[in-house]
């Protein structure tokens, strides 16, 4: 994955570029043209290029990359002017290395028509909405279990959870909406309320490559926006799991059932028998498993279909693109904005004059500004001839060995 770099470890880099004069590549309209520090950098880069670049717009930003001993760093570059033969610029806040992706960024070529489409089926329903993205699949099954039958799945459901826990609960926010404090929460972050004990503590840490856990941060933060002053978030956290101990409960845990953007109801368990075993990281899994065969067995048995709505191509402005992915934005009012989340799928046609790509790409990150939000995304199974077609259309060169090792992200 992608990696910022310290800030002192930038300020080597930078003092590398203008001392060992590097080279810095920078592709425009399918040329390559390198850029060298013509002063050492502070609040601003100014850039010689080896040759004209024509005229560039104040504001817009350059996609730029060098090779410092063998790793690949990269940066974007905000133009501020262009005086004879030298590029102002400010100095990026951030550098990145260990790149996730596999090609130099360009600026779109003016001749690709690119348009999106959302993979798989849309929904517009009332429940809870969180910023990212469940996906919901036959793969997410447990082979025992058959998702067409969904009263006899959840008897099979309660008969696992009376295996851990003394008591359970699966609730749908159809019926109920989020009243509770845990609820609540629970329903605003799409993550797992855990309580290990509650004679002890909120985990500190998320042990989940993509997070779950509503962790003591998370819930001081949600504490916190619900009016509760800072100087008081240790008290309130304290009562809360004195009043579940007062009440016979000394093992808790409130897991979401989870689709698409949507939190659609929870399973909550708990322990209620002193000297009993609190629950673990485990069980959390084994729970969070039923969660998503459960959501699957109610999209099987068309409980979502009332809400599906069409799937209609978009246009994205496409910022920059690469023979691996491409970084596009949409404005903040677009009602787009709440379904183009982390790890949702689009199909994307990439229309040049002689040929049409279809291909299907995953949303990696997500972030915004006071005018835009933008959606970074990496293509995913594109076929050979269609990256080889891609590389020479964007670079202006057919892909050889001499540079792959240089247009890599993982050299």
């Amino acid at each position: 994955m992608a990696t910022p770099v310290g800030r002192i470890e930038k300020e080597f880099l930078f003092k590398a570029l203008f001392d060992e004069q590097l080279p810095i590549m920078y592709i425009k309209d399918r040329t390559e043209f390198i850029l060298t520090l013509t002063r050492p950098a502070n609040e601003e880069l100014v850039l010689r290029p080896d040759r004209s670049l024509g005229k560039l717009k104040p504001r817009s930003k350059l996609a730029l990359l060098f090779d410092y001993r063998g790793q690949v760093i990269d940066f974007n570059a905000e133009i501020i002017a262009q005086k004879e033969e030298l590029i102002y610029c400010k100095a990026p806040d951030t550098l990145y290395k260990n790149l996730d992706r596999d090609f130099l960024r360009v600026d779109a070529p003016s001749d690709l028509n690119i348009l999106f489409t959302f993979r798989g089926d849309r929904y517009n329903l009332t429940f809870p909405k969180v910023h990212e993205y469940e996906s919901v699949t036959a793969e997410d099954l447990i082979r025992t279990m058959d998702p067409k039958n969904l009263s006899g799945l959840i008897k099979q459901i309660a008969g696992m959870l009376n295996n851990f826990a003394d008591g359970f609960k699966i609730i749908n926010f159809k019926d109920k909406k989020p009243d509770s404090l845990e609820e609540r929460v629970v329903a605003e972050t799409g993550k797992t309320l855990f309580i290990p004990s509650t004679v002890g503590f909120l985990p500190k840490t998320d042990p989940y490559p993509k997070k779950r856990i509503i962790t003591e941060d998370i819930f001081k933060r949600y504490l916190e926006s619900t009016g509760v002053g800072a100087n008081y978030l240790d008290e309130n956290i304290s009562r809360i799991f004195k009043n579940k101990f007062s009440d016979g409960i000394y093992s808790d845990a409130w897991v979401p059932i989870l689709f698409h953007e949507y939190v659609i109801g929870y399973i909550h368990i708990w322990i209620d028998k002193q000297g009993k075993l609190p629950f673990d990281f485990t069980i959390l899994d084994n729970v969070y498993q039923y969660a998503k065969v459960l959501a699957f067995s109610l999209k099987e048995n068309g409980y979502f279909e009332h809400g599906k709505v069409q799937n209609q191509p978009f246009d994205g402005r496409v910022l920059d693109i690469s023979a691996s992915g491409l970084l596009f934005a949409c404005p903040l009012g677009s009602p787009l904005l709440s379904t183009l989340l982390v790890d949702a799928e689009l199909t994307v046609t990439i229309q040049a004059e002689n040929r049409t790509i279809n291909v299907v790409e995953r949303i990696v990150r997500r972030f915004k500004d006071k005018s835009a939000c933008y959606f970074g995304c990496r293509f995913t199974n594109m076929e050979p001839e269609d990256t080889r077609f891609l590389f020479e259309h964007l670079y202006g060169r057919q892909l050889d060995s001499s540079d792959s090792a240089f247009l890599s992200g993982q050299v």
